[in-house]
């Protein structure tokens, strides 16, 4: 077969041209057509299901996520795994249930790690990071770690080519810890395996997070990239920290504040993927490690807001579980959709290893699944799930099955949403769609479904354990053999 330059040869010149381009078009149409999809997760803390605009919000302005919303998919039934930090982002990491892989409590700790502690995510556990490494990405974190703060178990031991942020939450500061009587460092802003700045300044992070990131995205436009955006706000504390742009600018204190800045933040970030032509081929998600904590009074948004959803984070209720979420990419993700169907964090590894291109057998079997037919079509698809468990720590207190959800009638009762110590235990059945607050219990009338969902709750037993009861499934937590040590300045600096 003759050579497209000698074939050239013996047509007209403009033809030559025209068929030079369209060769040349085609080519390149074909190489974009192959590039694997760059991935970004914005993984907020603590942020509510009811504290932006596209999930019901009347209080904080957000417009960048308001046209994220329109521009892609709003997941309303978006779930995580646990309602604080570490077992939540130990979920994300590794597209399993912390109580799989033994981050969803310690006795030095509790269900979420403290500073110079000797646990963290095991080093031979496969994360997101690691498995998009093996397909060529470049891959970063900027933001809260919190799966470790010893060398062993910092991101750049876990597939990260970058870390930008700190180890742990924005309320761990300096103070002495009661458990052991260790003493925390000054809370620390590393790079890599470096404190960098100790201690950091906490009103400066999203906006610090925001440029450190774009700087990077840039850096990495020309090849596929992973980054994961674990924000620090609106953060563990009552008050919330935010740059001098934007203090006092909300009309709900510093928790707005902060809000309205991460808004700020996700819209620079869309502009920019825009600005360098890389837009539709960049995945974005935006969501958050669980609920907000939420005070007490009915009325009182200072700590965020979960509405309609019921509950508070740190439990096992809905709006500790399910979070704001958007899925982003322009030209693939059908703009301004909804998805009704239940997802969860635990997705996010086999859906992106799937399309970046990775066999099932570079990667552990994962609870979650591939649900990448939720982001990018527009039919009938459900959800993969059968059953998908509620832990509070050790303790199995809920499953859930298509729209329903079963409260189990735990004993000891510790943190639970529905029960107290002066109320009888009782099966609890909600319908989550028609009774979004769960506000009616039906498991009287419907005892064919609490015997199903009774039955999904004892394979979850098995597999994973129940309180005082190991599961077949479970897997141990990294420990270090030697002391562990605080993250601090190096002399002089």
């Amino acid at each position: 077969m003759s050579s497209p330059s000698r074939v050239r040869n013996f047509l007209p010149a403009t033809l030559s041209t025209t068929l030079l381009v369209g060769l040349v078009t085609s080519q390149a149409t074909a190489s974009a057509a192959h590039r694997k999809p760059n991935f970004i997760v914005v993984f907020c803390d603590n942020l509510g299901y009811g504290d932006i605009e596209p999930f019901g919000s009347t209080l904080h302005r957000t417009p960048n996520l308001n046209r994220m919303a329109k521009e892609g998919r709003k997941f309303i039934h978006f779930c995580v795994t646990a309602g604080v930090c570490t077992p939540s982002r130990a979920s994300l990491m590794t597209g399993c249930y912390s109580q799989r892989v033994g981050m969803h409590f310690n006795e030095r700790d509790g269900w979420v790690l403290r500073p110079v502690s000797r646990y963290g995510l095991a080093p031979d556990e496969t994360t997101i990071a690691e498995v998009l490494k093996q397909q060529g990405y470049a891959t970063a974190i900027v933001g809260k770690w919190h799966l470790g703060d010893q060398p062993e178990f910092l991101p750049t031991r876990q597939g990260f080519d970058w870390f930008f942020g700190v180890p742990y939450s924005d309320d761990m500061t300096e103070r002495f810890w009661k458990k052991d009587g260790s003493k925390w460092p000054p809370l620390p802003l590393m790079e890599n395996e470096d404190v960098i700045e100790a201690p950091c300044d906490r009103n400066g992070l999203t906006k610090r997070y925001t440029e450190r990131a774009m700087e990077w995205i840039a850096k990495h436009k020309d090849e596929p990239f992973f980054l994961y955006f674990p924000q620090a706000m609106p953060g563990s504390t009552s008050t919330p920290f935010s740059s001098p742009e934007f203090k006092g600018k909300s009309r709900n204190g510093p928790w707005g504040d902060a809000v309205e800045e991460l808004d700020w933040s996700m819209g620079v970030m869309l502009d920019q993927l825009r600005e360098l032509g890389i837009a539709e081929d960049t995945l974005v998600i935006w969501t958050s490690d669980n609920g907000a904590p939420i005070n007490r009074g009915p009325n009182d948004f200072r700590r965020g807001s979960n509405r309609p959803l019921h509950g508070r984070g740190y439990t096992t209720s809905e709006g500790a579980f399910r979070v704001p979420t958007l899925v982003w990419q322009p030209g693939k993700v059908p703009a301004g959709t909804v998805c009704h169907e239940l997802a969860t964090t635990m997705d996010l590894l086999p859906t992106f290893a799937k399309l970046a291109g990775a066999n099932q057998s570079e990667t552990q079997k994962p609870d979650g699944h591939d649900v990448s037919s939720l982001m990018f079509k527009n039919d009938s698809t459900k959800t993969p799930y059968e059953g998908f468990y509620y832990y509070h720590q050790e303790q199995l207190q809920a499953v859930r099955s298509g729209p329903w959800k079963l409260f189990l009638p735990v004993t000891p009762v510790r943190a639970h949403p529905h029960f107290n110590a002066q109320r009888k235990p009782q099966n609890l059945l909600f319908h989550l769609v028609n009774d979004v607050a769960c506000a009616n219990n039906l498991a009287g009338k419907h005892p064919d479904v609490v015997a199903r969902l009774s039955k999904i709750a004892e394979e979850a037993r098995k597999d994973l354990g129940d309180k005082g009861r190991r599961g077949s499934g479970q897997r141990k937590r990294g420990e270090i053999d030697h002391d562990p040590q605080p993250l601090l300045l190096k002399t002089g600096e």
